[in-house]
């Protein structure tokens, strides 16, 4: 009987360390070099850029609470307009439980482009987004190369500059 006990015993330590592995491994923070997630895969409220393969993507996560979300949507509208027709898109994805406090920000702070919303949060989940605004600059073979923890102003737009270039070079 005591034989039984440790099996059981080894079996369940075995499952439980398995299942902690699994679930670290699945929650792990996005690096640079990973692939970014398929947007497409994760029912986005809003419509997605056709074609975005082979371009140059700046993925920005945020909220209408977000102060500094606020001061950065003039800046990615000017990068928008400056970079779009080298193959630039940016899709801004709001994390706002409600569409209502969405769409009063969008009404107070316009925005030129994408904007769509992970109403059931299984992308800020995947990608594990834990500051508003968090922006992920992808490369035209969808990898991450350059992420951002909030926004500076004046700084964040320089850098932003600099990424994108970099990126847009043939």
């Amino acid at each position: 009987m005591r034989h039984n006990n440790n099996r059981l015993s080894v079996r369940l330590l075995v499952v439980s360390l398995l299942g902690a592995f699994i679930s670290q491994t699945c929650l792990a923070e996005l690096k640079l070099g990973d692939d970014f997630p398929d947007l497409a895969s994760f029912n986005l409220e809003g419509k997605l850029p056709e074609a975005i393969k082979g371009k140059v993507v700046l993925v920005d996560f945020w909220a209408s609470w977000c102060g500094p979300c606020r001061l950065s949507f003039p800046v990615m509208n000017e990068l928008q307009k400056k970079y779009s027709d080298k193959g630039f898109v940016i899709i801004a994805i709001s994390v706002d439980e409600l569409r209502a406090k969405m769409d009063k920000f969008l009404k107070q702070t316009p925005a030129s482009f994408t904007i769509v919303r992970d109403a059931t949060q299984k992308l800020v989940e995947k990608v594990d987004v834990r500051t508003m605004p968090t922006s992920f600059l992808i490369d035209r073979q969808g990898k991450v190369r350059y992420m951002h923890s909030g926004f500076n102003g004046e700084e964040t737009r320089k850098a932003y500059e600099s990424e994108i270039e970099s990126l847009l070079k043939p």
